[in-house]
């Protein structure tokens, strides 16, 4: 009888033939890998509750961090935006250079998830399903933004068209309005779709679970999954049809995002090349993220084995080429200004560059542009932990450096009078790193009490006479 831990159709009765398989062999035990011992690597992590330090600090970081947010929010909703650095020339100030910078690293999930899954790539196996919990938890830290920036947050649902007796509506022609359907849709699917992939794996703990409380909440969570073959059809339709659905949010999320900024006729921000642009770092500072992330983690729970340096290659090569992609925006945003001619244009970029905010700009040129796209060209730093998480670390400052030369460094447009500049204050900061607590606050609870691999995609990669589905396999020489 098929079970949630064999999955029908994947015969363990055949003689084990180890000289005909591509065993993957462990790094502490030289022992090969099979379904049970997949199940037990990954399940256990969740089961035993034994966490290693690195988790503990992690998770203790996050909560006093998230302590900072709480303050700074009620401090905010005491006083109002005014604790804030806004002034007229720049009204939006740090919450939408945070908001924006947390839509792009949500990106990498559904990239990894949706679009990867559809072109049939077997490596994002062993990074999907805490790709798709960091897209979640980054989704969610990015909606606090524009909520408390709105001042009176509990009129948050006047920006969903509802019939009302006073007639109000949203500006459907704003593409501020359009940012709430995009990624208020953005969320949803990916949350169906990584609640989706967890079903098979929260039955697998259901049946393993040792403590009363975790087969009864897993069982709940695993809504009656028993893996018979209608089961598993019907998880491979549904799965493949989400995944099509989230592929062109890949594109589309962060596209309206950029319209933000396109639609308006504010000197560099009224370009056709925002779109494209802002993509392409949404995946930049996305897979930076995910690397970031995978390496301690993967050195905490002892995952060599499931996150390789064939792995890491891999990502090295995506933030290489988006990289790429990111520098060749900041040259044509200058290369168009001067051969534009227009004289609002090229002023403002002479003031983005050499002006009052112009550290800025040289810090994103070098943390995004120089130091990543010198050094990942080698095979030896795309495959070392330690100089990936710090290319990592530089591209996520980077990219944050690129949302706040493009909201905060024009203080200067085409009005004298309306010049002015801009300073933020400790709530501003505040409010920022606290995002980041929340973040690390949500994800650290995620590694606790859920799979962070999936354990279901990973035998599938095991040759068929293993159980598996003859995928290839995931040694660090993995083709």
């Amino acid at each position: 009888m098929a079970t949630a831990e064999h999955p029908p159709a994947r015969s363990t009765e055949l003689p084990l033939e180890p000289e005909m398989h591509a065993l993957v062999k462990s790094v502490y035990d030289q022992k090969p890998h099979g379904l049970v011992s997949v199940g037990n690597a990954i399940g256990s992590v969740v089961l035993d509750g034994q966490h290693p330090r690195g988790w503990w600090i992690g998770f203790l970081a996050g909560f006093a961090l998230l302590q900072i947010l709480g303050v700074a929010v009620a401090w905010l909703f005491y006083w109002g935006t005014g604790v804030w650095g806004l002034n007229v020339p720049t009204a939006w100030g740090f919450a939408i250079v945070n908001f924006v910078w947390w839509i792009g690293i949500g990106h990498a999930g559904t990239l990894i998830s949706a679009v990867l899954l559809l072109l049939h790539q077997k490596w994002r196996t062993s990074i999907n399903r805490f790709s798709e919990a960091m897209t979640i938890f980054a989704v969610m830290c990015a909606g606090v933004f524009p909520l408390i920036h709105m001042g009176r947050p509990w009129f948050a649902y006047w920006m969903y068209p509802f019939p009302n007796v006073a007639g109000v509506y949203p500006q459907f022609r704003s593409p501020l309005a359009w940012d709430v359907y995009a990624v208020t849709t953005y969320f949803t699917v990916s949350l169906v779709f990584w609640y989706l992939g967890l079903v098979p794996d929260l039955a697998a703990l259901r049946d393993d679970a040792k403590k009363r409380w975790q087969r009864v909440v897993y069982g709940l969570l695993a809504l009656g999954w028993r893996g018979s073959a209608i089961h598993w059809r019907r998880y491979e339709k549904v799965y493949l049809i989400l995944g099509g659905i989230s592929t062109p949010l890949v594109l589309s999320v962060h596209t309206v995002v950029s319209f933000d900024f396109a639609v308006s006729i504010v000197p560099l921000w009224h370009a056709t090349i925002f779109p494209p642009f802002f993509v392409a770092g949404a995946i930049y500072s996305g897979f930076a993220m995910v690397v970031a992330i995978a390496i301690p983690v993967r050195k905490w729970y002892k995952l060599e084995d499931f996150f390789t340096d064939h792995h890491l290659d891999i990502c090295g090569k995506v933030m290489l080429a988006t990289g790429f992609l990111v520098t060749y925006g900041y040259f044509a945003e200058i290369w168009m200004a001067w051969y534009g001619h227009s004289l609002y244009e090229w002023g403002t970029t002479l003031e983005r560059v050499f002006g009052r905010y112009g550290w800025s700009y040289w810090c994103l040129i070098g943390f995004n542009c120089v130091i990543p796209l010198t050094l990942l060209w080698s095979k030896r730093v795309r495959r070392s932990a330690f100089w990936l998480e710090v290319n990592c670390v530089c591209v996520l400052i980077g990219m944050w450096f690129e949302r706040y030369v493009i909201v905060i460094t024009l203080t200067r447009e085409y009005l004298p009078s309306a010049w002015g500049q801009y300073a933020p204050t400790v709530w501003d900061y505040a409010t920022m790193i606290g995002s980041v607590g929340l973040f690390l606050f949500l994800f650290f609870l995620f590694l606790r009490y859920l799979p962070m691999i999936s354990i279901t995609e990973m035998r599938e990669l095991l040759p068929k006479k293993q159980g598996g589905g003859g995928g290839h396999s995931i040694m660090e020489n993995a083709p």
